[in-house]
This record gives structure tokens, C-alpha cells and sequence, in this order.
């Protein structure tokens, strides 16, 4: 017996690696051969030499240049060839040439291979050895009219194949003759491409079949064994995707019957080697019927070496030395001595998207993470992170093969273990094959061919949220780009100092606190124990008046929700924490992308016990614009299930009408209503006798009768004066039956005195701001008024000591946030004079930044005032203050004064919020606009009449509700079709930054907003258990061709690299055009491949149905077609093109 010494792989990737482990086991030299598209394969270095092959050939091609294979061979003096599966693996031609050449080829002879290989002739060969087979033609003529009377003989519905190879490739179904011609081509061109033959042949075809096979082995003595059966009948588009070992549903009798039929089938072929003698099973009768020999190793081997304990790998070598089956070293026991032990099942993890009709994906494999642990196998290829996987070759990552004692076990190993995985960067098929292995069918092993194709629910996929390389992207869009909040402004100095928390115990329950009380008293009992409970009640507006109005509602979800559970265990008797609506509902998703809902339900986690509460707009909810009313209800109904309890109901020109509907919303979920009156004006300004004492108690009966269970008092700029405020509560506390609550800002720096005489005159509830969030256009000092009215008969009896300390978290939070202030270091009288509202004197002066007209302030500030003049005098609060103040920055930016705007002779072209409110769309106040302004303002048009919600008809929910998620792709919450009805555009941009950076509230703030210096390292909390740790390690110096920046990051200890566009850097490699979503006169690559064909030229005319061009991927041909009828207009590729996924191939007219 001749040793052999040293081995050439004529194949590549994973079952060349496979075969190249064995021979090293065996102490056996390894060569490797690889194509150029090759030469960064893994297989390559894993041979003790390895030679490129078909030097200038395609890269299939190099691989099947039979003359470059053999020279190789001899010049690395090798003793033998294994050809692995695939490309020559059943080439007699090969085999020949091997023994022509003196090399051993370690498989069957080439005139085995003619008999066996050929399935045609195979077929003969079955028939004498009695084996059952299916009724089919021999090879088909070139002549079409000849193939079709084969056809009729046999009868339809068939199966075309190829007469050599396997792997589905040339497989297609065929149904009537009209299939018979271009899916015969078809095939035809793609088994060239596979196997170097075209030869193809029809089979008839089996409807209900289970795929069966037995694996065989045998000497060159006459000695031949099996090693039972493999069931393979999940397959798709014929291609095996799952095999197991043994046949689950094959009894004894039956499996003793199909093996021997295999072992007759090879003795009568004299059969050496390993082969794989395949069978259908018709799963209604039971019938099994030959249809091939595949003489070679088989990719799903593993699954026969698990149950077994045979190394068909080493056994094939071992036979080509010429062991005797049975001999110690032979690896090929007796037939007595084989047993099976156990159960084994095989999946292919694969480059395809099964979203995307199983299209193979290729290009850098970003993260690569394998399965592993007791009775798991790995057989990979080219798999790991940084790979790259090209398109001229199998999708094949990995194969996985799982073991267990019983068939469940087996199963629910494989499960664990393809969840293990995590590939990024590429599509891959691991949901569909834990779908496969989940379902109840295959766990029966009841599946036939057809599973797959009859199982829709295999494609309902989880989507994979990979948060970690999202993240990792923004962090380095960041990082290249900046943030566009940042524009313009100076970032803090870095490094921030430390936020301290408070020291709180989490594992405590929170204590019970008002919305316990709530529960239990209902509304209307709530609002009485408010009244007669003699203590001041404190709300806290830190987390959005105060934030709202100190840097332009800049502050982040992740700042709030550290401190939240200490609110809920240190200050459980605040009457209630503001934490939601106003001008954060929107800024949330326009300008820090996060999602509002989500902020609210988990500020709602974090503290159960006290009230949240909101600011409502009434009919214009959280917008800046009327809404239909059964908007305004949903939105309404969906904050309350949320966690919403207290809703500060208000109309931004104290229009009680336009109140009525939200009201009534609230009301109607069980939820604290509080009508809120807007304070402006002074009540003692007798040359203002409009916002006299007498408006604003009819304002607050109004409220009464319309069924508000709290009166709030919103003096949303600060304006209301100690004696004022006093003043007011007194008499409203005499003229109507509801617990008041007071609003105020500071920005005049005595605020607190205002809330101060308020409570002294009998108010229930007053609003503050934590220490360091106090002050300026805030709210004034909680802290402070609750250090005040300690010891006396309104005590809030709140906890300083507890106050002071989340004061400190807010100072250190505060500084994050320290570019987004204005540019304010003391109170001012000067409010007095505007009335701007605290939280829009941020916002305005932010966007006189943004023109240009920052330095003007003092000007925008006075026109500020002389707006207010000319719209008569109104109530200004959101959206009716950002109306003056839009017509503010107008003015100063055209230069325009007063008595311009006045002037009937005077050409002005008024901001749209300007004609929308003398329209009457955010309604009207008590008297109406003026008469001469509002005539030139409408250019003689008349305005509405009534509330704007009376006419416009109801929104069909459920068709904005598809609208929406055909914007976004995917389906929406409740919650998001109320965040879509609000601001559609600011919900589709939010999304998709969702979609592409994932949930960036997770991130630290200065990371957010300033990203990450070289070498910090940040902690990110994904969820409960589940932390990133990410670093910064530094980036490339200049873009590459593609415009780009790349970024080095790592991520849990692991090296990661993402690739971001540099802004403003135009890519100097070439660019494919690219195709207009749903444009069919653009007929575009669906998938990344090789253009095979083009069936067209400018100027022809085509058809619907027509072919145009056809596109090879990963070995398989895809034909493409026109959706229309059109005319040709470019042709933008050519034969031998490489395309992406979605460029521009055919343009029709």
C-alpha cells in the first residue's frame, strides 16, 4: 500500500479547508489552490502551500482550468488530488487526467464517474440493479421540438436537471411545454457555469417527496459499507438548506430496505470511494424511487460523521492507498461494527437575505461572532470579521451541525447555537433557519420537499436591531461631521467634571405619593383633598418648563431617567413632576431623535408614585396648529394610557371653545384635568383695562362649567406681580369652587415673591424649579419656597436635605448643556415691557441666532413688544407667541417699524403664521384682531368663522396610519400614529434616523452632542444586564475614493471600524447610477452580481415580460424582465459588468 505523502485540494473554502484539517491530522503535506478573486480566502493559508489557479479565467472558471490544476500539482509534487464537492468533483475528464499524470484523484475512477455521474446513465445502471426510479428522458437533444415530445412521454408537471453536478444548480420546475424552451436555456447556461457541462435532462416530477440519501463507502477490493441515511428534504429552490441523521421518520424495516437498494445500486458500478446514492420518497405511499448518485462527498457529510464516528474524509484517502474496508486504519469499519449513536442535523448559513427572495449579499463582514460548546460542529470558510465575501462563488458561511441523543435535543442545540451567531454587515439566513428548526413540522419530522415553499410563516422575522454597530455609526458621524445641533456654537471644555447622584437605595419601594392618592379618590375626590388639605402642593418642572426655558428644551431622556427613581423614593409627596408635552414633544424627535412615548413610558416606570404630568395645547394638543378633533381625542387618549395624570389644558388666546374638546378628552380618560387661564398684561394697569380683574374670573368659570377638576393660572412670562398674584388668587378662590394652581416664571428675578403671596392667598398648588435649574426664564427655586415655608402652616413638608441633593445631579447635568444657553446672567424688568414667555425667550433668541440677528437682540426684543401692539394686545403663549415673535424677526431682519407694518400704502409681505392667525386658525381673542391690520394681513379676505376644528372634517386614523408605515417601512405603535398626526415630516426623518442610528438616548449626553475624544471610554446601558463598553481608538487622516472617513472604535474590548461619509467630500471612485424607487421604467440590479447577458439595445422596443438582462450571484442566473411595455432608452452595463444592489442596468420610455 502506497502511502501518500502529500495532497493537492483542487477546491475551495469550507470543503477544502475540511479536507486540507484531515490531511494534517494524517501528517500529510497540504497545497491549496486559489483564483485570483480568491487570494484573500482562508483556505488558502490554511495549506502548507498554496498556488494560484487559472490565472486570467473568471473565477469560476479557474477553478475547472483542469490543465493549470495539474500542473500545479506536479510542480508541488504532490502524491494525490482530492477534488472536495463541486466544480470537478464528478468530472471523469479529471479523474482521467489525474491517472494520465500519475496522481492519484482520491475518489471514484473516471469511468465510474461516466456511469455514476452522469445521471442519465446512472439511471440505467438503478434499473438493472432492480432499484426503483423515477419515469424520465435521457440527456435532451439540442432540437426543442424533439425535447417536448420527450416531454410529453414522461408527462407534466417535470423537473429539469442538470445530467452533471448537484448543489440545485440547473434545477428548475417545469409545468407546461411554455416553460420547456427558456427554462431550458436557462439551465442549460447555468450548469456550463457550475460544472463545465450544459447537459441537462427531464425527471418526472414527484408533488408530495421527502429527499432521502444514503451515504456509501468503498475500497478498490470490492468491499462497500453504508453509513445509513440522511434525510434531506428541507430544501429550497432545490437546494438543500437542512439535513439531519437519521431519517426521523424511516423505521427499521424501511431503513434496512432503502440502505440495501443503495448498496446493490453500487455494487453493480463497482463503486469505490464515497458516494451519496439519493432517493425521493413519496411521503403519501411511502414508494421510494432512485434519482442519482452524486460520487463525491457531500456537503452535508458532517451530519453521517456525528451519528457515526466515521471521518469520511480520512477514508477516502485511506481508500486511495488502498485499505481494505475494516482494516484498522482504514476509518472504515465493517458493516456490523457501524451503528448509529444519536441524532445530528446540518445547517447552512448562508450571505442570503430570505427577506429580500434569498438574494446573496456580499462585501465586508463587519463583526463575525460563532456558535460553539457541547455538541456543536463548525465546518466555515472565508467567516470572520473583516472577510470579505465576493460575488462570483456560494453564499456559504458555515455549516453548523448539532448533535444530541434525540432528535429534540439535536434541535433545540441547533436553535441555542444559531442565536449564538452574530454576523454583521451581510445579510444572512440565521432567523429563517431558527424559523426552520422552531417549527413544529420539521420537530415532527413530517416535512416534505415542499415545507419551505408551503410555509409562509418561516418569513415573519424579529428584526434584528444590531444597536451596537448603529450606535457605533452615529458615534462616528459624530465623530467626523459633528452633531448639527453643534453648529455654530463652542463646545463645553472637556473633560465635564463627574454628575453626582444622590446615594438612594433602588431595591426600596417607592413610598405611596399622589397618584396612589389619585387612584384611589378618582378625579373629582382628588381635587377635593387638594382643597382642603392645608399644605402648599409643589410641583417640579425641571424635567420641561424648566429645561424648556433655560436651553431650548435641549435636555435628554438618559439625564432624566438617572435621577427619576430617586424623585420617586426621596420626594414622594411632590404634588406632581412635569415631565412631558410643550415644546418637548417635538424638539424630542426634531432635534435629540428620540422617541417622546418612549421617554414618558419609562419616566412612568421609573416613578410610579407621583403624578406626571403634561402641557396640552388644547385644539392644537402638542403642534403648532389646529387639529381635527378626533386627533386632538386620540392623542388625548393615547398620553393617558401612557402615564399622563395631570393635563395642563390651555388656549393660547384663552379661547374657552377651543379648549372644550381636549377637555372633555381628558376628562374622559379618568385623568386630572387641569383648564389652565394664561396670565398676561397687570391687573392694575388701568391703561390696560382688557386683562382687568373681572376677564379673568370669567375666564375661570367658563373653565368651572366646562368640567375642569383644577384651575391653573399660567403666567407664561413671568409677569404677574407679587400683589397681582395675590390679588387674583383671592378672588378666584372666592368666585369658583376648583384647587388653583400656580404658573410663573423668573425673569424678572422676583418671581418667587409672586408665588410666595400667591400661596399666602390661598393657593393649593404652585410650581417651581430645583435650585440649579432655577432662575432666569425658569421657574423660581423649589428648593428655596419649600426652605420658606417650613415650620409654617403651608409646609409642603418636602425633604431639603433630598431637594438639595438632586439639585446637585441637575447642576452637573446642567453643564452638558451649557452651549444651548442664552446668553443671560441676571433677571430682567425688561419682561415687563415685552412679555415674552420665559421658555420662548430661549427659543427666539436661538433663532435670531440662526439668522443672523443675534447681535439685533435688543431690537427683535422691542419689536417683540411693538407686535404685540399692533395684534391688539393678545395673550401670548405657544403657538400665539411664536406668531409675534416670527413677525418680530421680520421686522428687524426688513427693517421694517410699527407704522410700516400699519400703513395701508405699505407693500408687506406677512410670514404665513401671521396670515394663518388672522385667519382665525389658532382662534380668536375676547375682541377680536384689529380690524385695519387684519384686513391688509388677509388682503380683504374674511376670516374663519368659529373654531377651526368645526371645519375640518374628521382624519381617518387607519389610513394615516398605513400612510405612515409606508413612509417608514415598517408597521407603527399607537403611540407613533399620534407622533405622525402632530408632525408627519419631523416623525419619517426621526425614523429613519432611528432606522440608521438606532436609539440614540441610550448615549451619554456629551457623547451625543460633542461625540467621543481619542481614548475615552463611555459605558452604554442597552437594557437591563446588557452594557457596551466603547472606546474611541482614532480615525483615518483623509477620505478614501469613496468619500469616506473611516473610524476605529472598540466595542467590548473588540476592534470595530465603521465608515462614514466625510460631509461636503464629493467620491472620486466611479458611481453607477442609481435606480428611482419605484419608477418602472428603471430597471435595476435587484441583488449585487455579474452581468451575464444583455438582450437589448438603445432604441429597441420592448415588451412586458421581455427579457433584458440576466444577472449572475453566487453561481445563480437571474433573468430580468420589463415591468412594461416601453422603449429602450440606455443601456447603462455591459456582459462582465459587476453591479450593487439597486444600480441603474436599463432605462425604458
Amino acid at each position: 500500500m502506497k502511502k501518500i505523502k502529500s495532497i493537492l485540494v483542487a477546491n475551495r473554502s469550507e470543503i477544502a479547508i475540511r479536507v486540507l484539517r484531515a490531511a494534517s491530522e494524517m501528517a500529510i503535506r497540504t497545497v491549496a489552490i486559489y483564483s485570483n478573486e480568491d487570494r484573500f480566502a482562508l483556505h488558502r493559508f490554511k495549506a502548507d502551500e498554496s498556488y494560484l489557479v487559472g490565472a486570467g479565467k473568471k473565477p469560476i472558471q479557474a477553478y475547472l482550468d483542469i490543465d493549470d490544476i495539474i500542473r500545479i500539482a506536479l510542480e508541488a509534487q504532490v502524491d494525490a488530488i482530492h477534488p472536495g464537492y463541486g466544480f470537478l468533483s464528478e468530472n471523469p475528464d479529471f479523474a482521467d487526467a489525474c491517472a494520465k499524470a500519475g496522481i492519484a484523484c482520491i475518489g471514484p475512477k473516471g469511468d465510474v464517474m461516466r456511469t455514476l455521474g452522469n445521471k442519465v446513465a446512472a439511471r440505467a445502471v438503478a434499473v438493472a440493479a432492480g432499484v426503483p426510479v423515477v419515469p424520465a428522458t435521457v440527456a435532451l437533444p439540442r432540437d426543442i421540438e424533439t425535447c417536448k415530445k420527450m416531454a410529453l412521454e414522461v408527462g407534466y408537471p417535470l423537473m429539469l436537471k442538470a445530467s452533471w453536478g448537484g448543489g440545485g444548480r440547473g434545477m428548475r420546475v417545469i409545468e407546461t411545454e411554455a416553460d420547456l424552451a427558456p427554462l431550458m436555456e436557462l439551465a442549460q447556461r447555468e450548469a456550463l457555469a457550475a460544472f463545465g457541462n450544459d447537459e441537462v435532462y427531464l425527471e418526472k416530477l414527484v408533488r408530495r417527496a421527502r429527499h432521502v440519501e444514503v451515504q456509501v463507502m468503498g475500497d478498490r477490493h470490492g468491499n462497500l459499507v453504508h453509513l445509513f441515511e440522511r434525510d434531506c428534504s428541507v430544501q429550497r429552490r432545490n437546494q438543500k438548506v437542512v439535513e439531519r441523521a437519521p431519517a426521523p421518520y424511516m423505521d427499521e424495516a424501511a431503513r434496512q430496505g432503502l440502505c440495501e437498494s443503495a448498496l446493490n445500486l453500487a455494487r453493480a458500478a463497482h463503486y469505490t470511494h464515497a458516494g451519496t446514492v439519493e432517493f425521493l420518497m413519496d411521503a403519501d405511499t411511502g414508494k421510494y424511487y432512485f434519482i442519482e448518485v452524486n460520487p463525491r462527498i457531500q456537503v452535508e457529510h458532517t451530519v453521517t460523521e456525528q451519528v457515526t464516528g466515521v471521518d469520511i474524509v480520512k477514508a477516502q484517502i485511506r481508500v486511495t492507498e488502498g485499505a481494505r474496508v475494516g482494516d484498522e486504519d482504514s476509518f472504515i469499519p465493517l458493516q456490523q461494527d457501524i451503528a448509529l449513536r444519536g441524532h445530528a442535523l446540518q445547517c447552512r448559513v448562508t450571505t442570503e437575505d430570505p427577506e429580500n427572495a434569498f438574494t446573496p449579499d456580499y462585501g465586508k463582514i463587519a463583526v463575525y461572532r460563532s456558535a460553539a460548546g457541547f455538541g456543536i460542529r463548525l465546518d466555515a470558510g472565508t467567516a470572520y470579521a473583516g472577510a470579505v465575501i465576493t460575488p462570483y462563488y456560494d453564499s456559504l458561511l458555515v455549516k453548523v451541525t448539532a448533535w444530541g441523543h434525540t432528535p429534540d435535543e439535536a434541535a433545540a442545540r441547533m436553535d441555542r447555537a444559531l442565536r449564538e451567531f452574530r454576523v454583521r454587515g451581510l445579510s444572512t439566513n440565521l432567523q429563517f433557519l431558527e424559523n426552520v428548526i422552531a417549527h413544529p413540522l420539521f420537530r415532527s419530522g413530517a416535512c416534505t420537499t415542499k415545507f419551505i415553499d408551503d410555509t409562509p410563516e418561516l418569513y415573519k422575522f424579529q428584526k434584528r436591531r444590531d444597536r451596537a454597530t448603529r450606535l457605533l455609526k452615529f458615534m462616528g458621524e459624530v465623530s467626523v461631521n459633528g452633531n448639527p445641533e453643534m453648529k455654530g456654537r463652542t463646545p463645553p471644555l472637556m473633560p465635564l467634571p463627574a454628575i453626582i447622584k444622590p446615594a438612594c437605595n433602588l431595591l426600596v419601594a417607592p413610598p405611596e405619593g399622589t397618584r396612589d392618592r389619585l387612584k384611589a379618590l378618582g378625579a373629582k375626590g382628588f381635587a377635593d383633598w387638594m382643597k382642603a388639605q392645608p399644605q402648599v402642593l409643589l410641583t417640579d418642572t425641571t424635567m420641561r418648563d424648566a429645561h424648556q426655558s433655560l436651553f431650548a428644551t435641549r435636555m435628554r431622556t438618559r439625564d432624566m431617567l438617572e435621577i427619576a427613581p430617586t424623585y420617586a423614593r426621596q420626594l414622594p409627596e411632590l404634588f406632581s413632576v412635569e415631565c412631558w408635552g410643550g415644546a418637548t414633544f417635538d424638539v424630542a424627535m426634531r432635534f435629540l431623535k428620540e422617541d417622546p412615548w418612549e421617554r414618558l413610558q419609562r419616566l412612568r416606570e421609573a416613578m410610579p408614585n407621583i403624578l406626571l404630568q403634561m402641557l396640552l395645547r388644547a385644539s392644537n394638543a402638542v403642534g403648532y396648529t389646529n387639529y381635527a378633533d378626533n386627533v386632538v381625542r386620540y392623542f388625548v387618549k393615547q398620553a393617558a394610557q401612557n402615564g399622563v395624570d395631570v393635563f395642563r389644558v390651555f388656549d393660547s388666546l384663552n379661547w374657552v371653545d377651543n379648549m372644550r374638546v381636549a377637555m372633555d378628552a381628558v376628562i374622559d380618560t379618568g385623568a386630572l384635568c387641569e383648564g389652565t387661564l394664561c396670565y398676561t398684561g397687570d391687573l392694575f394697569d388701568t391703561t390696560r383695562p382688557k386683562y382687568a380683574l373681572k376677564y379673568y374670573v370669567d375666564l375661570a368659570k367658563q373653565l368651572e362649567k366646562a368640567g375642569a377638576h383644577i384651575l391653573g393660572i399660567k403666567d407664561m412670562a413671568g409677569v404677574c406681580k407679587p400683589r397681582a398674584a395675590a390679588e387674583l388668587v383671592r378672588v378666584l378662590k372666592q368666585e369658583v369652587g376648583l384647587p388653583i394652581h400656580f404658573h410663573t416664571h423668573d425673569t424678572s428675578g422676583i418671581a418667587a415673591a409672586s408665588v410666595l403671596a400667591a400661596i399666602e392667598a390661598g393657593c393649593d398648588a404652585v410650581d417651581g424649579a430645583l435650585d440649579a435649574m432655577s432662575g432666569l426664564t425658569s421657574q423660581p427655586n423649589l428648593g428655596a419656597m419649600a426652605a420658606a415655608l417650613k415650620g409654617t402652616a403651608r409646609d409642603p413638608g418636602l425633604n431639603l436635605e433630598a431637594m438639595q441633593g438632586i439639585s446637585h445631579y441637575w447642576e452637573g447635568v446642567r453643564r452638558s448643556y451649557s452651549p444651548f444657553e442664552a446668553d443671560m446672567r441676571s433677571g430682567t424688568s425688561d419682561v415687563y415691557k415685552h412679555e415674552m414667555p420665559g421658555g420662548q425667550y430661549t427659543n427666539l433668541r436661538e433663532q435670531a441666532r440662526h439668522m443672523g440677528l443675534e447681535h439685533r437682540w435688543r431690537e427683535v426684543s422691542q419689536a417683540y413688544a411693538d407686535v404685540n401692539v399692533l395684534f391688539g394686545d393678545i395673550v401670548k403663549v405657544t403657538p400665539t407667541s411664536k406668531v409675534v415673535g416670527d413677525m418680530a424677526l421680520f421686522m428687524v431682519a426688513n427693517d421694517l417699524k410699527p407704522q410700516d407694518v400699519s400703513n395701508p400704502e405699505r407693500e408687506v409681505a406677512f410670514p404665513e403664521s401671521v396670515v394663518s392667525l388672522f385667519k382665525g386658525e389658532l382662534g380668536f381673542p375676547a375682541d377680536g384682531f384689529p380690524k385695519a391690520l387684519e384686513h391688509k394681513v388677509l388682503r380683504g379676505e374674511k376670516p374663519m368663522q368659529g373654531r377651526a376644528g368645526e371645519h375640518m372634517p374628521e382624519v381617518d386614523l387607519e389610513a394615516k396610519r398605513r400612510e405612515a408605515e409606508h413612509h417608514i417601512g415598517r408597521q407603527i405603535s399607537d403611540a407613533e400614529l399620534a407622533s405622525y398626526l402632530m408632525y408627519p415630516k419631523v416623525f419619517r426623518d426621526y425614523a429613519e434616523h432611528r432606522r440608521l442610528f438606532s436609539d440614540v438616548s441610550l448615549l451619554p449626553t456629551p457623547t451625543f452632542f460633542y461625540g467621543l475624544r481619542d481614548r475615552e471610554e463611555i459605558a452604554v446601558g442597552m437594557e437591563k444586564g446588557k452594557t457596551l463598553v466603547v472606546r474611541l481608538t482614532g480615525r483615518s487622516e483623509s477620505v478614501d475614493e469613496d468619500g469616506m472617513i473611516k473610524v476605529f472604535f472598540e466595542l467590548n474590548g473588540q476592534p470595530r471600524a465603521v465608515r462614514v461619509p466625510k460631509a461636503g467630500q464629493a467620491a472620486t471612485g466611479k458611481m453607477r447610477p442609481r435606480i428611482e424607487e419605484g419608477n418602472a421604467k428603471h430597471v435595476g440590479a435587484p441583488m449585487p452580481g455579474m452581468v451575464v447577458t444583455v438582450a437589448v439595445k438603445a432604441g429597441q422596443t420592448v415588451h412586458k415580460g421581455d427579457p433584458l438582462v440576466s444577472l449572475e450571484a453566487m453561481k445563480m442566473e437571474t433573468m430580468l424582465t420589463a415591468e412594461c411595455d416601453g422603449t429602450v432608452r440606455l443601456v447603462h452595463v455591459k456582459p462582465g459588468d459587476t453591479v450593487q444592489a439597486k444600480d441603474l442596468m436599463v432605462e425604458l420610455v
